[in-house]
């Protein structure tokens, strides 16, 4: 991309700015381009990014936490939960205190925005990308995950680490982009389902790669695979090695086949299955085909799930994978419509505070048992003395959530429709993002809104960053018109 090009698309919002006069939105100047600001923006930002969990009084658990924290601390292998991030809790001394992994986790978010807002508009200022943190923090979901005992956080981490490695290279130096690197194939490694997000972006700059060297009339964007490719690669490696120092294995997943049965038990399609093949396969499920339960959900966690007595995960896992063929096989139309309905409702499902509620009843055993000095600070949380409402966050959340996608849109329709390639492709890259985690687990989860809430505050912050400029005029306009 031609510099003075790059120049123009980047200083256009701050021209805008200029234009309107003296705007309350204009900060002193220290660009991010300089190491000094760079370095105190990630500083500065952690502990905004960490106010959700501060106001809690302890960081955010969910029901899965125990099950991190079991595996981490105990070294016993759990098959529906990342090896990698719980030898992360474990390492990061969860068992002294999990605000040590709050804080590292807020740590990984400050320096993905800032390296981020660093390469795709340089001339950033420090105080200006401190205020569109604390606009994210207010507005969008981004505290709630960063300070949340959870891996969901890094899946707008990866995202936000892969663009500049395709897009911007030149930018970040050989420093930052091993970095940003490495933060990539941790988040990559983080969570199961950001292995097939990862693997889904890379493939797609593969295509434009591709397609740029074919169709060279065309000024598309140029494009660094290597560097997201060799993140996905060591992603992939992470999770080979945390599973073996767990089982002496090696393997990437003894869950996948599993949940992607509770999704098509759920979706309607197992039972036909086992009606077509029962007895002769001789299938343990066999003999609760006319009792399942009506929900993915119901299956895997429901105390009264027939998943319990079969030997949940370790003991349906190979039954689990020939039901899922067989069923594919079998209804492969329905399989993939009732997948694709799951993801287009799972692309909308993007409230705050999903599973944000009371954990004694699952956590406690672990705190007691591995954590008992940190027990009376978490019983002492806002969160399991029940007075979290997300009632009203999600009156403000949910509407500027989806304003900034429609925004977003918007943004790609007008470069397509001019033609310009570079600037398309940062909006593109987020949609793609976006939809590629609504596929990954609405087809093999079922639709959650924490899934897609855990990345929707990255088309926010995106809008927040490059389309500040129209964002004053449009308000300004809208002011003077009496709107």
């Amino acid at each position: 991309m031609p510099i003075s090009r790059y120049s123009e698309f980047q200083n256009r919002d701050t021209r805008v700015a200029v234009r309107l006069g003296r705007s309350p939105l204009r900060f002193p100047a220290a660009p991010l381009s300089r190491l000094g600001p760079e370095l105190a923006a990630v500083a500065l930002l952690c502990p905004i990014f960490l106010f959700a969990a501060l106001w809690n009084g302890f960081p955010i658990v969910f029901f899965d936490t125990g099950a991190y924290v079991l595996e981490g601390f105990a070294h016993i292998f759990i098959a529906e939960r990342s090896a990698v991030y719980s030898l992360f809790l474990a390492y990061l001394g969860g068992r002294e205190s999990l605000w040590y992994v709050a804080v590292v986790q807020c740590l990984l978010t400050a320096f993905a925005v800032t390296e981020f807002a660093r390469a795709v508009r340089p001339r950033t200022g420090l105080w200006e990308l401190l205020s569109i943190g604390a606009a994210l923090v207010l507005f969008t979901s981004v505290s709630w995950y960063a300070g949340q005992i959870e891996p969901d956080c890094m899946t707008a981490v990866l995202v936000l680490a892969l663009y500049p490695l395709a897009f911007h290279l030149r930018h970040l130096g050989w420093l930052r982009a091993m970095l940003l690197v490495g933060v990539a194939a941790f988040a990559t490694a983080a969570h199961p389902s950001h292995l097939g997000l990862s693997a889904g972006l890379v493939l797609s700059l593969v295509g434009l790669k591709g397609a740029s060297l074919l169709l060279r009339r065309v000024d598309l964007p140029r494009t660094n695979v290597a560097l997201p490719a060799l993140s996905f690669v060591l992603g992939v490696g992470l999770v080979f090695a945390a599973n073996y120092s767990l089982t002496h294995k090696l393997f990437v997943s003894r869950s996948g086949s599993t949940f992607l049965m509770a999704r098509l038990m759920g979706d309607g399609i197992v039972k036909p299955t086992l009606d077509a093949v029962c007895p002769a396969e001789h299938f343990k499920l066999c003999a609760y085909k006319d009792r399942l339960p009506p929900s993915a959900d119901a299956f895997l966690w429901g105390p009264e799930s027939p998943f319990n007595e079969l030997g949940r995960f370790k003991g349906m896992e190979k039954e689990a994978r020939r039901i899922t063929a067989e069923s594919l096989a079998r209804h492969p139309f329905a399989s993939l419509g009732t997948g694709l309905v799951d993801a287009f409702r799972q692309f909308w499902m993007f409230r705050t505070g999903d599973g944000v509620t009371p954990q004694q009843w699952v956590l406690d055993p672990e705190f007691k048992n591995f954590m008992p000095v940190q027990y009376k600070y978490y019983l002492g949380a806002r969160q399991q003395r029940g007075i979290l409402r997300f009632i009203a966050v999600n009156v403000v959340h949910y509407p500027l959530a989806l304003l900034s996608l429609v925004w977003l849109g918007f943004v790609l329709r007008n470069a397509a429709r001019r033609r310009k390639w570079h600037r398309a492709s940062l909006p593109a890259f987020v949609f793609l993002a976006l939809v590629g985690n609504a596929m990954v687990c609405g087809l093999f989860s079922g639709p959650h809104d924490r899934y897609q809430s855990r990345l929707i505050w990255v088309p926010a912050f995106v809008l927040l960053l490059t389309e500040r400029g129209n964002l004053v005029l449009a308000l300004r306009r809208a002011v003077e018109s009496g709107t």
